[in-house]
């Protein structure tokens, strides 16, 4: 079929709503066959996009290239090589800006994301909290299309679809007879981890009753942290820092199930059609960031007047002397993972 239209989609970060416009774009292709899609976002997330059809990556440099309002320029000229027919952006923050206006000064169209603020802010406030679910973020992402005239209709499946399992982790699958669990316990901040002793005893528990656990996401603090882990609990390995993202991606495809904070491992597993068990402290499912298929009743929450207070996690906790997210067992867990695998 003819390309017919090109369409720029620009979102930057963070990597979880990344990986949330990559489910959604997934959708747009299958749907939109005629239409080619230019994404925009860091070179580190490319892999999210490897496999969706007619879709061009191009990498964001703000640190070089792009950095400040000529490098966004530089940008611009970039991508105006591709003429566009329209341009979504579904990040509206500074830079995104920037390129729309370059782009509208030339006559094309441009839509971008309604976050709705004001609703979210009703949400976590303490005094007359509007406590009812927000439009799905991801549905925010499709309205973007919608507008520039696009049909879009969400599924919410994941479709699992395993990819090959990479060479140097082959021998982590070697046993095909037991259940295979990821883990994935830190976030970008530190209010949305649960705390690192509870989760070494969802661990413990988990290891003694066999399943084969993988620890992913985070940097040198959490690489020392899961590779203590692992050393201490038969069946966990850790995985910080031994594969790339596009090998992450495919190992987490062969798994039976996720196990996430409110953070990236959560949307990656979407991503490859993994269902996710999601541990929520001051955020919550309702400002719309539950991972794209995946159900709220796996997720798992403390009920308190003051949740949620915070869009990101990057508020502390407002439940009192004790965090909402410590106040969670880790029996609770490890029951509800039991649960969903026999299930």
């Amino acid at each position: 079929m003819a390309l017919t239209q090109k369409i720029i989609v620009l979102r930057f970060s963070a990597m979880g709503d990344v990986a949330m416009a990559a489910s959604v774009l997934h959708e747009f292709s299958e749907q939109n066959p005629n239409t080619e899609i230019i994404m925009v976002s860091r070179s580190a997330f490319k892999p999210f996009f490897d496999r969706i059809p007619n879709l061009i990556f191009h990498p964001i440099e703000p640190k070089t290239v792009h950095k400040g309002i000529d490098g966004l320029y530089k940008l611009y000229q970039e991508l105006r090589s591709y003429k566009p027919s329209a341009i979504a952006d579904l990040h509206d923050n500074l830079r995104s800006r920037a390129i729309s206006t370059f782009f509208r000064l030339t006559g094309t169209k441009i839509r971008r994301i309604d976050k709705g603020r004001a609703e979210k802010k009703r949400l976590t406030r303490n005094n007359n909290k509007v406590f009812k679910p927000l439009r799905k973020t991801v549905e925010r992402y499709a309205d973007v299309f919608r507008e520039l005239g696009f049909a879009v209709k969400l599924s919410y499946k994941i479709n699992k679809s395993p990819q090959e399992i990479p060479a140097n982790a082959q021998d982590l699958f070697a046993n095909k007879a037991t259940k295979k669990i990821g883990i994935s316990p830190f976030a970008q901040h530190v209010y949305k981890v649960y705390a690192l002793e509870k989760m070494e005893a969802v661990i413990a528990s988990l290891s003694g009753l066999g399943y084969e656990l993988f620890i992913f996401g985070g940097g040198k603090t959490e690489q020392a942290a899961a590779e203590n882990w692992a050393k201490t609990h038969k069946n966990a390995h850790n995985l910080i820092g031994n594969f790339n993202l596009t090998e992450e991606l495919a190992i987490i495809s062969n798994l039976d199930l996720m196990l996430s904070m409110d953070s990236s491992g959560m949307h990656m597993a979407s991503l490859v059609g993994v269902p996710v068990i999601s541990v929520w402290g001051p955020t919550h499912p309702y400002a719309g960031f539950l991972g794209y298929g995946q159900l709220e009743s796996d997720c798992i929450q403390i009920d308190h007047p003051n949740r949620p207070n915070s869009i990101y996690g990057n508020k502390p906790c407002l439940c009192g002397v004790e965090n909402c997210i410590d106040l969670i067992k880790p029996e609770t867990i490890v029951d509800k993972i039991k649960e969903k695998l026999n299930g």
